[in-house]
């Protein structure tokens, strides 16, 4: 039976630390991504442009974050939830299998949030593998009314017989979401807590990779003090049973 490796990694918009103290980490990023080695790469606060940091750091990359940081042999796709004064950032998925088809949902919750829910179908093992690539609020009620949302748009663009994966910054401090999403027939590998969250001195898990149709086999979290660096997440990998 095949294995599928997917990773969920909110890169903080390729940029570290505030003012001018901050440092430009999407040259690092690049690097990180090609070792998570993952067939499916779901990735959160990714910027498509920024003319404030363009201006600033000198080796700001000419290609927006997601087609720098696709490796060689992906495909890259974007889909922007917030729109600023200097820019636009969202969320991107990485794909070594072919990327059948790609849709988008706004998943604000507020005026002072603006999300997004990225659904992607990837052709894998001769069969077709659809991706929710999402980032919830920060508000425990957001969180909770846009996890019925998902489940509302799941079961109106996904057909019950189709393996999906759900993977993304869940904002969920203490797994407190997981009931409501085994309610929507989505599960993660239970063992060991993996912390991703602060980077530097993980403390909490956000970020999450669930399933459907798929069996859990296994999810961890690159160690080394590298990763601390260039993002305040860490990267989390799940491994699936197809």
């Amino acid at each position: 039976m095949a294995l599928l490796r997917v990773a969920t990694y909110n890169i903080h918009k390729g940029v570290q630390g505030l003012g001018p103290a901050r440092r430009l980490e999407i040259l690092n990023l690049g690097h990180a991504v090609e070792q998570l080695d993952a067939d499916i790469v779901c990735l959160q606060e990714v910027r498509k442009l920024h003319r404030r940091e363009e201006r600033y750091f000198t080796r700001w990359p000419e290609l927006p974050q997601a087609e720098f940081l696709c490796p060689e042999g992906y495909a890259a796709v974007y889909q922007t939830n917030a729109t600023t004064r200097h820019g636009e950032h969202g969320n991107a998925m990485l794909s070594r299998w072919p990327i059948v088809s790609h849709g988008h949902e706004d998943m604000s919750d507020h005026r002072f949030e603006q999300r997004g829910l990225l659904h992607v179908e990837v052709r894998t093992h001769r069969r077709t593998v659809h991706v929710i690539v999402l980032h919830l609020g920060l508000i425990a009620g957001s969180r909770v009314r846009q996890v019925e949302q998902l489940g509302k748009f799941i079961e109106r663009e996904v057909p019950r017989t189709a393996p999906l994966v759900v993977a993304g910054d869940f904002n969920d401090w203490g797994g407190k979401l997981r009931p409501a999403m085994d309610r929507i027939g989505l599960r993660d590998f239970v063992g060991e807590r993996v912390l991703t969250y602060p980077s530097r001195l993980p403390l909490t898990q956000l970020d999450y990779v669930y399933a459907r149709g798929l069996k859990p086999v296994g999810v961890h979290v690159p160690r080394g003090r590298i990763w601390g660096r260039m993002s305040d997440h860490l990267p989390l990998i799940a491994e699936f049973r197809i």
